[in-house]
């Protein structure tokens, strides 16, 4: 094959190349920033080992965690509108949404995924056997979705 040929075959490949890479390029970087999740912010106690065990849960998951330690955590819980009897030991705050208490990590990647109307979820005191509460004994437990008028449903069940 003459010099000529290979040359300009070399060149319109590469060119075809460079065109799909300046072109796939942001796609791909887009789908892979769709699917890592938000970072999130926790405040927890910090005297609190329950609290840092389920941030550890949460980081094993995929979350970017940022942690807030506060001594007034009843101040937070006012100001995300968590009622108290649906309070636990700690508070994040996703995106939009609020997530209080020990909610598994799949929990939480589903309200993300599903983005419901809601306030967020919570998993009301301190179920044994939840992310953070492993301590042998396994207590069944309900994650609730925390709709926006107030009136929490139940989101999943556990174990």
């Amino acid at each position: 094959m003459p010099t000529s040929i290979r040359f300009w075959k070399c060149r319109t490949a590469l060119l075809i190349a460079g065109l799909f890479l300046f072109f796939a390029a942001p796609v791909t970087s887009h789908i892979a920033r769709a699917e890592s999740p938000p970072n999130m912010t926790v405040w927890k106690s910090p005297y609190c080992g329950c609290c840092a065990h389920w941030v550890t849960h949460m980081r094993n998951n995929g979350f970017h965690v940022t942690v807030k330690d506060v001594e007034d955590l009843g101040r937070v819980k006012r100001r995300e509108g968590i009622s108290e009897h649906l309070q636990s030991c700690h508070t994040a705050k996703i995106g939009e949404y609020v997530i209080e208490g020990h909610v598994p990590a799949k929990d939480v990647k589903r309200l993300l995924k599903d983005r419901p109307k809601a306030h967020g979820l919570a998993v009301p005191g301190m179920p044994s056997g939840s992310p953070g509460m492993e301590n042998g004994q396994i207590d069944r437990y309900d994650v609730l979705l925390l709709k926006r008028d107030g009136a929490p449903s139940v989101f999943s069940s556990h174990p």
